[in-house]
């Protein structure tokens, strides 16, 4: 397998928002485990695979077309934007994150610990706990305009 590359906006290494699983299959392999999600906000379903082993998940909508619309990704090797992002303290990431046009929109903190850290143009979310990035999840420009259309009705 290539580098663990995430394409903002585009998909994941070698396979692209809109990818069927099957394709996902040649380029990764069979997944570690296969996982039913509800979605009841959108009032769907996915289909998620892990592949834990090498550390990210893919999350497959359960339509016609079954194509990759979210990654998760927590490998400590992956690049984003040039950058093993993982090796990167929160103020570079939110530099290298501004200086591609990213800028950072929200910043959260639970009650538990976990701090998210929110890039709305890059559709990509980011989670740490004591002050460590632990993981990404990224999605199509897509699955937000269907959030987006159910809270206009």
């Amino acid at each position: 397998m290539e580098d663990i590359t995430i394409h903002l906006l585009k998909g994941f290494c070698g396979l692209y928002f809109g990818d069927n699983p099957t394709r996902a299959v040649k380029l990764f392999g069979e997944p570690d485990e296969k996982e039913e999600l509800a979605d009841e906000l959108l009032n769907e379903k996915s289909t998620v695979y892990h592949y834990w082993k090498t550390g990210f998940s893919l999350f497959f909508k359960d339509d016609e077309n079954k194509g990759l619309h979210c990654v998760e990704v927590d490998n400590k090797e992956a690049i984003v934007l040039g950058e093993k992002i993982f090796l990167l303290k929160e103020e570079a990431i939110k530099a290298l994150f501004k200086k591609n046009a990213f800028p950072l929109t929200e910043t959260e903190q639970h009650a538990w610990g976990e701090k998210r850290l929110s890039f709305d143009e890059a559709f990509a979310d980011l989670y740490f706990e004591n002050g460590k990035l632990i993981s990404i999840n990224f999605c199509t420009p897509d699955y937000f305009a269907d959030i987006d259309k159910l809270n206009m009705n």
